[in-house]
């Protein structure tokens, strides 16, 4: 096992490819509320509560949805939960799966076809729930 001082502290950006970052700023700027940073020809930067997520323009963005199970989840509160989903929806973004996890969640496409999640809940919540409902073969080390 690694020393904590070989550890990883964290997640320190996440970028995405989109194809058209007029397009994508706005999504990401207006129907989630990401905090926008910078803007240029060629991406953009927003900050996701603490964490830095980065738009680049790549003409080699797919055009559909991966067909896995990848995505990246937004933190929402139970309040805004509703309301953030009527946002997203009102935009257009396509739904990939229904909700089958505890909390709220929705799970959604941005314009690039990026799977999104929308998510009320935390990971104490998810490890209570999996503890009480144990996956098949899981082994939990906290």
């Amino acid at each position: 096992m690694l020393a904590s001082n070989d550890m990883i502290s964290g997640i320190n950006h996440i970028t995405l490819s989109v194809r058209d970052i007029e397009r994508s700023f706005d999504f990401y700027a207006e129907v989630l509320g990401l905090k926008p940073l910078v803007r240029w020809n060629q991406g953009a930067y927003f900050l996701a509560g603490a964490t830095w997520l980065a738009l680049t323009l790549d003409e080699d963005t797919r055009e559909q949805p991966l067909p896995e199970y990848t995505h990246l989840a937004f933190t929402v509160s139970e309040t805004d939960f509703q309301a953030m989903c009527q946002r997203v929806l009102a935009s257009g973004a396509e739904v990939w799966q229904p909700n089958s996890s505890e909390g709220a969640s929705l799970y959604f496409t941005d314009p690039n076809g990026h799977k999104l999640e929308l998510h009320a809940s935390d990971l104490e919540t998810r490890l209570r729930t999996a503890k009480d409902h144990p996956w098949e073969g899981a082994i939990f080390f906290v």
